[in-house]
């Protein structure tokens, strides 16, 4: 088989240290690996697979011979994805910067991996949460076209980077010793006002816009439309910041222009790729973010009818959001480039 060049710009983040893990797991093959950082984090050493591989500070030249370059996301890819895709490499990007781009991809490899070959040097992964729901409506919109989808996100501390991670211990740990609780990073470290995130929940993620809904909200609306190709489904979403370290969760409410039972959403979700159904009210089985953290899959549960209206659906939708929901699915795209000779 033949091996790729590879690099990794943000290598040292949570996503790059999780596409390091999923590297050596798929026995993805790279022939030369490279690790990028900003200059905080150049010049720090990682082993890897028996190797010492010393972090360098991405520069514009940092790309040259790099055949498939994985970026972890941040303003990094803005300011990088040109020169990569200039010297020759395939960019996927973790970042918002290209999303919305109408010449830039947006991929889902278990949804829409026919969109790949319309890329012109960068392919954008979707945000954390929207992966997480695409895998979840794509089999039940083949057997029934969605005409709308309500959903509202339990997004893990782990999905604001390390930072919120450290606040969620760090207050924990105040808490449990009669300290005060300092908080600095959520709602989002760049905004003005920040809460305790231990033992609360924070109904805001990213910054709000003028019509009162979030940059993240938002984000869940427009991809969607874009994954799909259909702009006709109505979406509407509530993304919510709470005490998990990490595996996102999501209550969607679907309504389908044609009816779809239970059991067969039961059967289509349990045969589509990537997708675990745990739905058993009686023996209380059903997705918790304890037992999907570190896991590939997207997890479903709580499937009911939606009385309310004539063709709806409830499910209960659990994921790794730095695995499947970043690290995991930008690796996929590449691994069906190099599948279906794109690369």
């Amino acid at each position: 088989m033949k091996k790729y060049n590879v690099a990794i710009l943000g290598a040292t983040g949570a996503v790059g240290q999780e596409f390091l893990n999923l590297i050596k797991e798929r026995n993805f093959p790279f022939s030369t690996l490279k690790l990028l950082a900003s200059s905080r984090s150049a010049g720090k050493v990682i082993e890897f697979m028996g190797k010492n591989y010393t972090v360098e500070e991405a520069t514009d030249d940092s790309f040259k011979g790099i055949d498939i370059a994985l970026f972890a996301g941040g303003s990094a890819s803005t300011k990088f994805a040109p020169a990569a895709v200039k010297a020759g490499a395939i960019v996927i990007d973790n970042s918002s910067a290209f999303r919305m781009n109408p010449e830039v991809p947006l991929i889902v490899p278990e949804v829409n991996p026919e969109d790949i070959k319309k890329h012109k040097g960068i392919i954008a992964n979707p945000n954390c949460s929207t992966i997480i729901m695409a895998m979840a409506l794509k089999p039940l919109y083949n057997h029934a076209k969605i005409k709308r989808i309500v959903v509202s996100t339990y997004q893990a501390v782990s999905g604001a980077g390390k930072e919120g991670l450290d606040e969620l211990e760090n207050q924990v740990q105040a808490i449990v010793e009669n300290r005060p609780v300092e908080a600095n990073i959520l709602p989002s470290a760049s905004l003005p006002k920040h809460y305790q995130i231990a033992f609360n929940v924070i109904p805001q993620i990213d910054a709000f816009l003028e019509d009162g809904y979030t940059k993240e909200e938002m984000k869940m609306v427009h991809e969607t439309h874009k994954i799909f190709n259909d702009y006709n489904i109505g979406i509407t979403a509530t993304t919510i910041r709470i005490p998990v370290y990490r595996s996102h969760s999501e209550s969607i409410n679907l309504e389908f222009d044609s009816e779809i039972s239970v059991q067969q959403a039961k059967e289509l979700l349990a045969a589509f790729p990537g997708v675990i159904v745990q739905d058993d009210p009686k023996e209380q089985i059903y997705p918790m973010p304890l037992f999907t953290s570190s896991q590939n899959e997207v997890f479903v549960g709580r499937i009911r009818k939606d009385d309310s209206v004539v063709h709806g659906l409830n499910l209960w939708v659990v994921g790794d959001q730095i695995r499947k929901g970043a690290a995991l699915n930008a690796l996929q795209i590449a691994e069906y480039m190099i599948d279906h000779n794109l690369i």
